[in-house]
Parts: C-alpha cells; sequence; structure tokens
C-alpha cells in the first residue's frame, strides 16, 4: 500500500518526536547495562572517563553496579551536562564539569586528577573507562612543555578551520598528556574495560574523544600535515614536540594494550538513525537513512540534501514521497571573516538547504545535534518549512548575508524556528530528518 502522511500530523512536532527517538535511544540508561562485567574478585573497580555524556554514563553506571561491589572513579563532563537527579544525590562516582569546546583550567584539573587515579593500579584492578563525544576538550591535559594557553589556541584555531572531527583528533592527542592511548598506558598494568558512545562517522574508538585508553594509529607527522593543511599555528614547544617524535602516542602492539583490554560501543549513531526511521515508519511513512557518516562543509551538505528533496517532491525520485530522509554524520563549519555570528553545524546545514530549497512546497527540514547544543550556543539546531523564505522576507532578513558571516542561530531565532531541547546526556552526534510530502 503506498504511504500516506496523516494529515492530521504537524510536520514541525512529527520531525521533533523524531530528534527526541534518536536521543532516547543513544541515552546511557538505556544502553549501558548489557556490557557491564563482573567486579574483580580482588582488585578495586576504578571509573574514568570524560565527554557530554560523561555525567549521564556515570549515574547509569553507578545505578547498575551492584551496592556491595566496592566502586570509585572521576569522571569529567561539559558544564550543565550532570543528570539533575545525580547532581541532587551524588553517587559512587565524582563528575566534574568543565568547558567545551576549547578547555578550561578546571578541565585541565580534573584530567590532571585523572591521571594520578590512574596510577599505581595493580594487576587485580578494573578500571571502566566511560568516553564519549566532547571527552578531547573536556580531557585537557597538555604534554610536557604546553600550557592550557598552547591547547586552547590551537583548539580554537582548529575549531575555526573546517577540519575534519579525525583530523582534529589526531592533533589534539599528539598534544595531550593523556589521550591517543597515554590513559591506558598510566593504568598499566590493571585490566581496562573502555565503554563508549560514538559521535564520529565510522565510530572509531582512536577517534572518539581522541581515543585516551585505544592504541593510536596516527602519528606526530600526521599531525604536521594536518597543521599545515589547515594553516594552524603551532607553539613552539608544540612544533619541537611534533617534529622530534617526543609527543608520540602508544600505537598497536603496545604492552599497556596487552592485559585483557575490551572496547565496546554502546550507543552510536546508526542506532540513533535506524531509532528514528522504526518510528517514521510506525506513522506508515517510508523512511530511508542515507548514511551516518556524512562529512564535508554543513552549507554544502544542505544544499545536497535540499537537491534530493526537490527531487523527490517534484519527480517523485529516487525515492517516492511521502517520506523520511534521515543521515548523520559529523559535518564542519569554516569560520569567515574576522567577527563570525551566532551558529553551528546544525543551523548552517539548514540555512544552506533553506535558500537552496527556494521555498519548495512539500518539504520540512530538522536538523540537531544529539547532544542538545549546536556548537556554543544554547539551541541543538533549528527547522526549515516551506515559508521559511518568505517569512524571512517579509522581516528584512537577507539568508544570504547570514550565511556569509556563520549567523545562521540569529536568522532561526528572528523566525521562531530554533529548537532548543536542553543538554540531552548524550552525543551520537548530527540528526538530519527531511519530511517530503
Amino acid at each position: 500500500m503506498t504511504p500516506q502522511l496523516d494529515p492530521r500530523v504537524d510536520p514541525r512536532a512529527f520531525l521533533r518526536s523524531l530528534y527526541d527517538r534518536a536521543v532516547q535511544r543513544a541515552l546511557p540508561a538505556h544502553t549501558l547495562g548489557p556490557w557491564l562485567p563482573a567486579p574483580p574478585r580482588n582488585g578495586r573497580t576504578l571509573v574514568l572517563g570524560a565527554g557530554k555524556a560523561g555525567g549521564a554514563m556515570a549515574a547509569a553506571f553507578d545505578a547498575l553496579w551492584p551496592a556491595e561491589a566496592p566502586l570509585t572513579g572521576l569522571v569529567i563532563t561539559r558544564y550543565e551536562h550532570v543528570p539533575p537527579a545525580y547532581r541532587a544525590k551524588p553517587g559512587r562516582i565524582e563528575v566534574v564539569e568543565a568547558r567545551h569546546p576549547v578547555p578550561d583550567a578546571a578541565g585541565r584539573a580534573a584530567a590532571a586528577r585523572i591521571a594520578a587515579l590512574a596510577r599505581g593500579l595493580g594487576a587485580e584492578d578494573l578500571v571502566i573507562a566511560l568516553v564519549s563525544g566532547g571527552a578531547s576538550a573536556l580531557l585537557s591535559l597538555p604534554a610536557e612543555g604546553l600550557t592550557l594557553e598552547d591547547k586552547q589556541a590551537v583548539n580554537k584555531a582548529l575549531l575555526a578551520s573546517g577540519a575534519a572531527i579525525d583530523e582534529m583528533n589526531c592533533v589534539r592527542k599528539h598534544l595531550s598528556a593523556i589521550k591517543g592511548g597515554r590513559l591506558a598506558a598510566l593504568c598499566a598494568p590493571a585490566r581496562v574495560i573502555t565503554l563508549l558512545i560514538s559521535d564520529v562517522p565510522g565510530d572509531d574508538p582512536a577517534v572518539i574523544g581522541s581515543g585516551p585508553t585505544v592504541p593510536d594509529p596516527t602519528s606526530c607527522t600526521d599531525a604536521l600535515r594536518i597543521c599545515a593543511r589547515y594553516g594552524i599555528e603551532l607553539p613552539a614547544a608544540a612544533r619541537h614536540g611534533l617534529e622530534s617524535g617526543a609527543f608520540e602516542t602508544p600505537k598497536p602492539g603496545d604492552a599497556a594494550f596487552a592485559a585483557g583490554h575490551e572496547v565496546h560501543l554502546i550507543a552510536t549513531p546508526q542506532q540513533s538513525l535506524e531509532a528514528a526511521a522504526a518510528l517514521a515508519r510506525e506513522h506508515g511513512l517510508a523512511a530511508h537513512i542515507l548514511s551516518d557518516e556524512i562529512e564535508g562543509e554543513s552549507r554544502e551538505v544542505g544544499k545536497v540534501h535540499a537537491a534530493l528533496a526537490r527531487a523527490v517532491a517534484r519527480h517523485g525520485a529516487p525515492f517516492a514521497p511521502p517520506c523520511v530522509i534521515l543521515s548523520g554524520g559529523e559535518t564542519t563549519v569554516t569560520v569567515r571573516g574576522s567577527q563570525p555570528g551566532r551558529g553551528g553545524r546544525a543551523t548552517e546545514f539548514l540555512l544552506g538547504c533553506a535558500i537552496a530549497l527556494q521555498g519548495q512546497s512539500g518539504v520540512h527540514v530538522l536538523a540537531a545535534d544529539t547532544d542538545g547544543i549546536d556548537g556554543v550556543e544554547d539551541n541543538a539546531g533549528a527547522i526549515v518549512t516551506p515559508d521559511t523564505l518568505a517569512r524571512a522576507a517579509a522581516l528584512g532578513l537577507k539568508p544570504a548575508e547570514y550565511l556569509d558571516r556563520n549567523d545562521a542561530c540569529s536568522f532561526f531565532a528572528a523566525l521562531g524556528d530554533l529548537v532548543v531541547p536542553g543538554p540531552t546526556f548524550t552525543n551520537v552526534n548530527d540528526f538530519r530528518a527531511l519530511l517530503v510530502f
């Protein structure tokens, strides 16, 4: 039977329900349980970690770990990303808040404490590493000879450069004293079990949070090439450490990973897209997942999605309407000009998409970051409707000018179209849904 869109369905509310279902699928409370190991017989259990989902992962692990089994630990998360219940009644795992995406002194101090806790463990001890997206900035312990200010400057430059997440994290881990497998080396000879929530295309454990507990296949030379490619200025100490090889990371086969280490993905972007697709099908709509690994300049990816939606709406190909088209991954934004506006990957994608859609009837689009925060603003993303450009024109807003200055958040705020769920306590990266009928 040909899918039919219920005329009573509000496209905005429907798209928001798809986003909410995708987020729900990635919540640690729903995904962590099957991956819990048995408590060690004689050693202690230490939980260490970082990421935007860190507070929720700590709360879920604490709730699931046997009450009679000893448990201590320290996890770093972003400011305001501790679940309210765990903030009101802290458990056995301490959660410290720090700044993201540019690291701060709180993150550096907490990372130093994590490094100290990792030292002196025995072979009978168990370390549970809880790692999610955002750990690269939150777990900020500069390599020897570098300052926090050095790390902040390089991080800001990377964020504005348009570099892909694997490229950024290659540089970050080589300028760190704790990422790129170094935390696992500090924990040796203890057994380390790493539980990951993926926010990167391809779900590579070495890229997620800059892989603090897994081997790093990249090199100092790779980091130097990336910095050269994007014109990243390196402090003298950073350049010396990379050029000399002093900042090299533990590689596959290193003895640091020989103690029965395990790595498990407990939530991925693909799983969340599949959950949203299942909900769309429950409403009687065909659902198509393009990919969970889409990368590229946000505005350009928006144009491509718009072209696809227009083809579906106007020609019924490559998909027959009504349908939902879903995608994920991590796009990038190259900051233009010395005074950029307010925006993030999701809203810049949407503004590029809206301009390219040209007011196409029957197309509604939501794009939002699954952590609830698009860049550094308080929104997760926004929604585009067939009348977005007409409403903007009525207000005297010029979309191309907003796009030129990376000010997409301000554009959608003026229209009242921002999606503002607040922190979601998980992070499986970009979520995009196009409803075409």
